[in-house]
């Protein structure tokens, strides 16, 4: 007894020790079993990780770098230069830097900066100056072409328009790139569930493989009978090969909108993580169609494309009014000699006021590109027009498809209780001898027939909802929606 109590405590203990350690290699194998692959989690990678999104995002950028770069036409400018003659009757020699600012309104621009002349100039130059130079400050103005628009601020609004241009263009690539995530989603879900079906379909044939066996041994079947379900086992293990092809053709095809977060590498599910039931599927509310239509005319992208189209034509036709009208520029300029001596006909300030008509006789080039632009609108229009009827189109087909999926989808799942009752009573017959293994088996397939209607009914319906929202603009996110 004294030796059996320490030996029964240790065994005691290395149970204990033994249970835990088995407890710790178990729960983290159960904690860490894959979860279902939610639509969720596959869009959120769409919005984050998928490169073709990334892409589009990028035309933002590119449309902010185009207004940087129109910005560039009101830079100041720096201007230096003068001059001097090696040669003839007089030896003068000028110079001058000066400031230009082009200015954002009625096309105009003010300058200002210091001339300074030295040696034997004519009268007449208009560059003599003190011998310490002078300062000049000034402005031109055009009166009538260039005043309400010209070709730099023209450029500018039109490069603002971009601007806001590039959010339709991201949010059509964006419903695309969310819809096709969606349909693949759901199609890998249904490849999934119907292999599961596929391989329940030969567990079947297989366990009543040994059954046969059995009967043939006792002589209650026929050989034959035995050999036709080996046939039916290795029919269906064929099917299952199928399906399994199938489902890692879909995970494949899955994994472009599925990425690691990390790297954004594609990430091919595993079948464990297909969720054991499509969502509830409620059916559409057939009254709700004139709304989703006046909806989707406002959230759609491509009438604000056609809007914004419409505008940067609308300066090109402006722009091409104003090259109509003649120049007619007014300056006036002002000049301060700093020090020094003066020329007698030089007065230490001075200052001048200019003007200056020009204009082009015939005006072609104008006037073609008014035409043009004029054209351009007309025909934007009628795009606009279309845009409309073709969304309306959409929403209405759409709509119909879901409620014809729902309709089928309802039928679909009757086909299944059917089938599955005749299969249920051809087994009973079965066990009883009142049929034919042959007979069973036209039910069994009946049935798996049926299943796999269901699971694709269920899938043509998340697909055509897809399509529906797609349509409606119904995923389009705050940033990118007018």
């Amino acid at each position: 007894m004294k030796m059996l109590l320490p030996l029964s405590l240790s065994v005691g203990r290395c149970l204990a020790v033994a249970t835990a350690a088995l407890a710790w290699l178990v729960l983290p194998a159960a904690s860490a079993a894959p979860k279902p692959l939610l639509l969720s989690e596959v869009l959120a990678s769409v919005q984050t990780q998928y490169p073709p999104y990334l892409a589009a995002l990028i035309e933002q950028d590119i449309a902010n770098g185009r207004a940087r770069q129109a910005l560039g036409a009101f830079d100041l400018n720096i201007n230096v230069g003068g001059a001097f003659k090696p040669a003839g009757y007089y030896d003068g020699q000028t110079g001058y830097a000066v400031l230009d600012q082009p200015l954002p309104f009625w096309g105009g621009n003010v300058y200002g900066g210091y001339r300074l002349s030295s040696g034997f100039l004519p009268n007449y130059n208009k560059e003599r100056t003190s011998t310490d130079g002078e300062a000049v400050l000034g402005f031109r103005m055009p009166l009538l072409r260039d005043g309400t628009i010209d070709r730099r601020r023209a450029t500018f609004w039109q490069s603002q328009i971009d601007q806001e241009l590039a959010d339709p263009l991201i949010l059509r690539q964006y419903l695309d790139f969310i819809r096709a995530a969606t349909v693949s989603y759901y199609s890998w879900v249904a490849a999934g569930q119907r292999l599961n079906i596929t391989e329940e379909l030969l567990r079947i044939a297989k366990n009543r493989d040994s059954g046969i066996a059995e009967q043939v041994k006792r002589g209650a079947s026929a050989p034959i009978v035995q050999i036709d379900n080996q046939r039916l086992v290795v029919s269906r293990e064929i099917a299952v090969v199928q399906a399994l092809r199938r489902f890692q053709s879909s995970a494949i095809e899955l994994s472009l909108f599925h990425r690691s977060r990390e790297l954004a590498e594609p990430i091919i599910s595993p079948r464990e993580r297909v969720p054991a039931a499509f969502p509830p599927h409620p059916r559409p509310d057939e009254t709700q169609v004139t709304a989703a239509i006046a909806k989707a005319a406002i959230f759609r992208p491509e009438i604000r494309r056609i809007e914004l189209t419409i505008e940067k034509n609308e300066i090109d036709r402006k722009l091409a009014k104003n090259n109509l009208m003649p120049y007619l520029d007014v300056g006036v300029e002002a000049a301060q000699a700093t020090g020094g001596t003066l020329p007698k006909d030089i007065e230490r300030t001075e200052i001048e006021a200019k003007i200056e008509f020009k204009m082009p006789l015939q005006r072609r080039e104008a006037k073609g590109r008014l035409e043009v632009a004029e054209s351009l609108i007309q025909r934007l229009n009628n795009e606009k027009q279309f845009a409309r009827d073709r969304i309306a189109a959409d929403v209405r087909d759409s709509h119909s498809a879901i409620i014809a999926a729902y309709d089928a989808l309802l039928q679909t799942r009757k086909n299944v209780d059917l089938s599955q009752q005749l299969e249920d009573a051809e087994n009973e017959r079965l066990k009883q001898g009142a049929t034919d293994l042959l007979a069973l088996q036209i039910r069994e397939q009946a049935t798996f027939d049926a299943k796999v209607l269901e699971v694709e009914a269920q899938a043509e319906y998340f697909r055509a909802l897809a399509n529906y929202r797609a349509a409606t603009a119904a995923d389009a996110p705050p940033s990118l929606a007018r």
